[in-house]
């Protein structure tokens, strides 16, 4: 037994004891990293370069694709370290950060994506008033609010997840997750942190309910626009961002508020890799291939455009 004054490192759960397969798991995670980075960086210079996209729409994408890289960057990296040379420690303080970090780069994807839900609602259901509602100010003002939250949001986990003693050192996830390690809690102070999550239940809550409200009403609005395209339009901006609102979401509740096994469950590490690594993933993707600002943007800054030209040109010669 070991308590929060002598614990000094945490062991993590291994996806596997097979050294084959350890290093296979390195690989495959390294692919997801690097694929991951990468897009987010290029949704990042698209926005950052091209002048067009210097409008709230893509303000709120660009910060987006940035705390995606950051959240990723919280975990992948540990996990492939262990995986590579074969261990499972992670130190108190690493730990410590991982809790911190990572909570606030989740809160900030919340508050993110219902941010852009009222940006979408705004520019579709009252397109006349979007540039005086949806200004520069106002949207620095979203984005600088949305970040103080969710620093307050993380130092309020970490503080409430740490501050009770610890009877174990075994971590059943492949990192430090609250559920998990409140499973290993041998204080009644962990109750601190089961009322701060009960808390985040409820703003998290909220959140949702806005959201669905919110696309009730662009929904509605957007089946009264007589032009087919204009709909398509319509859709094509504000579908992806629902997709991705809504796995987040579920995933996370699902992983957060269910029951915590006392053995590692490949249930519990699914949905928990869905929420932690997937949305990250995939934002770059799926914004990307239905916005066709985004993917004129990628091809001009990566000279793709001229060069479908040329290749056009020289075949038809």
């Amino acid at each position: 037994m070991t308590n929060h004054s002598s614990l000094s490192e945490f062991l993590l759960l291994e996806f596997t004891e097979v050294r084959e397969l350890q290093i296979l798991h390195f690989f495959v995670f390294l692919v997801l990293y690097l694929a991951t980075v990468t897009g987010n960086l290029l949704i990042i210079s698209a926005v950052a370069i091209d002048p067009r996209l210097h409008t709230p729409m893509y303000l709120f994408l660009m910060n987006l694709a940035i705390q995606d890289l950051r959240q990723v960057s919280v975990i992948m990296p540990k996990s492939m370290a262990n995986s590579l040379f074969n261990t499972r420690h992670i130190s108190y303080a690493e730990c410590v950060a991982q809790v911190f970090l990572l909570l606030l780069f989740l809160a900030s994807d919340v508050s993110l994506l219902t941010v852009m839900a009222y940006d979408r609602y705004v520019a579709i259901c009252y397109p006349l008033q979007y540039e005086m509602v949806m200004n520069k100010p106002a949207c620095t003002q979203m984005v600088v609010s949305v970040w103080i939250t969710s620093l307050l949001y993380g130092v309020l986990h970490a503080g409430g997840t740490f501050a009770t003693p610890f009877c174990s050192n075994i971590v059943n996830q492949f990192f430090c997750e609250i559920p998990h390690l409140l499973k290993i809690a041998c204080s009644d102070l962990y109750l601190i942190e089961i009322g701060v999550v009960g808390l985040s239940a409820s703003v998290g809550l909220g959140c949702f309910v806005f959201v669905v409200i919110t696309y009730v009403h662009i929904f509605t609005s957007v089946l009264k626009i007589p032009s087919v395209k204009g709909r398509q339009k319509a859709f094509s901006t504000c579908l992806p961002h629902l997709i991705v609102f809504s796995t987040f979401v579920f995933t996370g509740c699902f992983a957060y508020f269910r029951p915590t096994p006392d053995a590692p469950s490949n249930l519990d590490l699914a949905f928990t890799l869905i929420y932690s690594m997937v949305p990250p993933m995939m934002n770059p993707l799926i914004y990307s291939m239905r916005n066709k600002e985004i993917k004129m943007s990628l091809s001009r800054m990566l000279g793709l455009q001229y060069f479908s030209k040329n290749t056009l040109l020289g075949f038809l010669a």
